[in-house]
């Protein structure tokens, strides 16, 4: 199968462009004429190679999917046509790669795949939550309800994500500073001062600076050592995070690290309640609904007790009990969906606990920053402090001679 990229008209006059996958140039041409276009130039398309830096020209920000859903939202409500919606903001995304994606999927659509089918063959760009709700709401007939409920989910999970991200950015800059401070200190200023110690005739030393001499020569010394031992650190990392069982244990002791695994508990379960109620209130049944939740989790602790628990549910039990006995979720959380599912408001309890947790995840990193910030300080301080301590006493000591 190879893909044709195509330029024609419709029998109104209307120009049409994009691309159209077929065994032949005749077939493409057949496929489009069946389709109402009638085209003046096709070509097969070439491949080029491409040089693709992961997270960066292949991943399309949260932001701009955020703009896109809500833009998309708004002009299905106003009563747009499909390939209207996805013409206009294709060529208007500023986006590099999400307005090829979206060029793409304006072209599959013409060439008569649904709208959920062809954003399903760009899995890089729309991940199987928001894929499964748009062909929930194809379903139902409610494409416009679901891409607003998609609007808002996006929205909130970036606001989540955003919190988190800036609570952690301070703490890591102000560590990187710390320990590269240090390391000057310790690489060019203590050897100095230890030199013109020397060349003064001083042959003791207070003990503090007598300390500090001998770390910064092993320092010096054991440098390259250190260097190598880094790489191979982060080699080491990258290999035991392909492992199968890696991420899970990552997920997990960062789930019981001191203050900021308090911040990504709380943030995964508002993520969790809060997918699986935009899904439930799409009407996605809750096994599927499970599935996909698991996958989009970000974490493989909550992964492997969402599958743990759409396990059970598919042997017949209810949803809480399985939910409890992975210990992951709060009790309170676990109850509150209980209670969702005696009433059969689950998806209205889903989107309470989601709230909740979304404010609980506020005054957690506000907490987390208020905390860290003098440890940090005092800290980087101390370290600092110490040093210059060392390296002025022996003259305070001349002085006092």
């Amino acid at each position: 199968m190879a893909t044709f990229l195509y330029e024609g008209n419709t029998p109104e006059g209307e120009f049409r462009s994009g691309e159209i996958e077929a065994e032949s140039k005749e077939e493409a041409r057949t496929k489009l004429v069946a389709i109402g276009i009638k085209p003046f130039k096709l070509n097969k398309y070439q491949q080029q190679i491409e040089i693709v830096i992961p997270g960066i020209t292949d991943k399309v920000p949260l932001k701009s999917m955020v703009i896109f859903t809500r833009q998309m939202a708004t002009m299905i409500d106003a009563g747009l046509p499909l390939l209207k919606c996805l013409d206009l903001l294709g060529q208007q995304e500023p986006n590099p790669q999400l307005k090829k994606t979206l060029l793409a999927i304006k072209a599959s659509v013409e060439g008569g795949l649904s709208f959920s089918d062809a954003l399903a063959k760009h899995p890089k760009v729309f991940e199987d939550l928001y894929v499964n709700l748009i062909r929930a709401g194809e379903l139902g007939g409610i494409l416009d309800t679901i891409m607003n409920r998609l609007a808002e989910y996006l929205e909130k999970s970036a606001e989540t994500r955003a919190k988190i991200k800036g609570a952690m950015k301070y703490p890591i800059t102000v560590l990187i500073a710390a320990l590269s401070i240090t390391a000057g200190l310790l690489w060019k200023v203590v050897p100095t001062f230890a030199d013109t110690f020397k060349s003064m005739g001083k042959s003791s030393l207070p003990a503090i600076t007598e300390m500090l001499v001998s770390i910064s020569n092993n320092f010096v010394y054991y440098m390259p050592h250190m260097f190598g031992g880094l790489i191979g650190l982060i080699i080491g990392w990258k290999l035991l995070m392909k492992l199968p069982d890696g991420p899970y244990y990552r997920d997990k002791a960062l789930y019981h690290a001191p203050v900021i695994g308090n911040v990504l508990k709380k943030g995964a379960v508002a993520r969790f309640t809060r997918t699986l109620g935009t899904l439930v209130s799409a009407g996605v049944p809750i096994l599927d609904a499970l599935e996909v939740v698991g996958a989009t989790s970000g974490s493989q602790v909550v992964e492997r007790a969402i599958t743990y628990t759409r396990g059970k549910i598919s042997e017949g039990k209810n949803m809480t009990g399985p939910l409890m006995e992975t210990q992951v979720f709060p009790s309170m959380v676990v109850q509150m969906i209980a209670v969702g599912e005696a009433t059969g408001a689950m998806d209205v309890m889903l989107a309470k606990i989601a709230d909740f947790y979304d404010a609980e995840v506020d005054e957690a990193v506000d907490g987390m920053s208020a905390v860290m910030e003098p440890i940090i300080m005092v800290v980087l301080g101390g370290i600092i402090g110490t040093i210059m301590m060392g390296m002025y006493m022996p003259i305070f000591t001349m002085a006092d001679h």
